[in-house]
């Protein structure tokens, strides 16, 4: 099995943590790209939605979305900065049970040659059972870059999650 062909067994969510969008109505262009680029690997989007920049809130949606709704991948974009609202990190880490935080290191050191704000985002990422959840940014260039630096690794992470073994074990 190749690592593409992984794309169209998942089931994701797309979660945007967004005061701005939540309660003044700005448009999801972060969300809506996360939606349309899975769909365009094959994924089936079962979950979306907007919520406030909100730790308890996040946490909620992230539960249902991992333990109720069997999502195998959930990717939230916003609240990963400094600023006092951006908690979507906190949230996530009352989430997951087993961190991968070498993802979001190696999203941030690849985008943060061409823009050193990239050392600024806070987002994690990890598994929940079998789902992966990444953080990634508000912007939505940035998480294009995010994406793109990323995609091969969730790739991998992901089909290791749904138990396909990719290696061939050598002869002992």
């Amino acid at each position: 099995m190749g690592y593409e062909a992984v794309w169209s067994e998942i089931r994701a969510g797309v979660l945007t943590c967004s005061d701005s969008c939540f309660y003044r109505g700005l448009p999801d262009d972060s969300g809506q790209w996360l939606r349309a680029v899975l769909a365009a690997q094959g994924s089936l989007v079962i979950c979306y939605a907007v919520v406030p920049d909100e730790e308890d809130r996040i946490v909620a949606t992230l539960l249902d979305w991992a333990d109720r709704q069997s999502c195998d991948l959930i990717l939230t974009t916003g609240g990963t900065g400094l600023g006092p609202r951006d908690v979507t990190p906190e949230a996530t880490a009352r989430v997951i049970q087993r961190v991968a935080s070498s993802l979001l290191e190696y999203a941030r050191g690849q985008t943060g040659q061409s823009n050193p704000l990239a050392y600024l985002s806070r987002g994690i990422a990890g598994a929940r059972g079998h789902c992966l959840i990444v953080n990634f940014p508000g912007n939505v260039k940035a998480v294009q870059e995010y994406w793109h630096v990323l995609k091969p690794l969730l790739e991998h992470g992901l089909a290791l999650l749904k138990g396909h073994r990719l290696h061939p074990r050598s002869p002992t």
